[in-house]
């Protein structure tokens, strides 16, 4: 069974950062695109940012330049590195793969 837990996250104020932690469990780790979702109140579900298993990354155009995914298969983990932050970065930012979620993790960009 897969298991993906986030941590990470938290308040931070405009031009903060943050980086979020995502740990797999019950898949081989090096084998899975891994991907980052948000969803802000009210909205939907949207796509952030991927990293195949070659690292090969990709990110949406809101968060281009910003944010930072990155793996460390040593730990079965992967990583947002989230720069500049603005409010309308806040969310719920989920991990998935495998056709898995984790619980997300809230992330508040507020003065």
């Amino acid at each position: 069974q897969v298991q993906l837990v986030e941590s990470g996250g938290g308040l931070v104020q405009p031009g903060g950062s943050l980086r979020l932690s995502c740990v797999a469990s019950g898949i081989i780790f090096s084998n899975y695109r891994m991907d980052w979702y948000r969803q802000a109140p009210g909205k939907l579900r949207e796509w952030v940012a991927s990293i195949t298993t070659g690292g090969i990354t990709n990110y949406s155009e809101s968060v281009k330049g910003r944010f930072t995914i990155s793996l460390d298969n040593t730990r079965n983990t992967v990583y947002l590195q989230m720069n500049s932050l603005k409010p309308e970065d806040t969310a719920v930012y989920y991990c998935h793969t495998a056709q898995s979620w984790g619980r997300g993790t809230q992330v508040t960009v507020s003065s």
